[in-house]
């Protein structure tokens, strides 16, 4: 007797984010409240981004890093919420091919590991700057700060360009629809036909390496300036310190708290249900908030920005009056 054949599989060549369709009333209501946010984290973003390029008293390590992070929180809105947006505005599923998918993942993974390390280097600036003061110049000096930018996106595309090969590997034939907003690992793994166990692997081990690591930086970072700042005789410059760090390490722990829920915890089918609503803080929420608690809340960015306005509102003037 011969064997029957496999049944034949058919590679599918496009995916359907499910996003957040079938809300009924709420989809107008949802797309406005993220058109907001999207507005908000750009302009918000391009306005540090300007303001630490233009006004020569930004030019320091910590503004340095602010506008690095500015520019990765503008790209990494940009890569997600327009499509989202899209699905909310025309009320149904919106099909992305398999490549586009792909390339959404891995730009999205790249950033979002460049700001772990982008992170971690902003926490010891801050612990060398209030815990090492006499060393700061020779420890944070444009050399080396130049080296944690630069080496925060060469291991984001690094790490990132081994998942992206294993991830060109797949084969994927059904069903197509990706019940997230955006292209998420976890669900793009459900819908493959292969054997995604050595993907699983290699991006635990990475989220690992990527998120703790940095995390633990961060975290240890804190410690050391939040036990200075107890030994500050200053009561006024304790509560100014305690106020900015307590908000940094706010948003810090959101982001990394999300991230480790997401991609490092066990995936119990609990945390498959709200993985969709987790992954709304670290793409959508902590670029929206974090030029609110980073710069604009710090009083050099509003004198930098009131420069900015006068020399707008200057020059203007001079205009209008040489056209009369």
């Amino acid at each position: 007797m011969t064997e029957p054949e496999p049944e034949n599989r058919t590679d599918i060549r496009a995916f359907y984010l499910l996003g957040f369709v079938g809300l009924g009333d709420l989809q107008v209501p949802l797309f406005c409240l993220f058109l907001v946010i999207y507005f908000v984290t750009i302009t918000g973003n391009i306005l540090i981004i300007s303001l630490v390029v233009t006004d020569p008293h930004l030019h320091t390590p910590m503004y340095f890093f602010l506008g690095n992070l500015s520019c990765l929180e503008t790209c990494y809105s940009s890569n997600i919420l327009p499509m989202m947006l899209a699905n909310l505005f025309y009320g149904r599923k919106r099909s992305i091919s398999v490549t586009g998918c792909m390339m959404q993942y891995y730009f999205f993974a790249i950033f979002g590991v460049a700001e772990c390390c982008l992170l971690g280097a902003m926490s010891y600036d801050r612990y060398v700057a209030i815990c090492k003061p006499l060393y700061y110049s020779t420890l944070m000096n444009g050399r080396i700060c130049l080296q944690f930018i630069v080496g925060s996106w060469i291991n984001g595309l690094f790490v990132m360009s081994i998942v992206l090969y294993l991830l060109c590997q797949l084969n994927f034939c059904g069903p197509s629809e990706i019940n997230h907003f955006f292209c998420e690992l976890n669900p793009i793994l459900k819908l493959s036909c292969s054997d995604t166990h050595l993907v699983e692997v290699v991006t635990v081990f990475i989220s690992y390496m990527c998120i703790l690591l940095p995390f633990f930086l961060t975290l240890a970072s804190y410690i050391f300036i939040i036990s200075t700042i107890i030994r500050m005789s200053s009561v006024s410059g304790r509560k100014k310190a305690f106020s900015t760090c307590s908000s940094h390490l706010m948003v810090v722990s959101i982001f990394y708290s999300t991230l480790m829920i997401v991609y490092i915890f066990p995936k119990t089918d609990g945390l498959r249900d709200i993985n969709k609503v987790l992954s709304l803080f670290y793409t959508i929420l902590t670029p929206l908030f974090n030029p609110l608690i980073y710069s604009l809340r710090n009083r050099e960015v509003k004198e930098a920005f009131k420069r900015a306005v006068a020399k707008l509102y200057a020059t203007g003037r001079i205009h209008h009056c040489n056209l009369l």
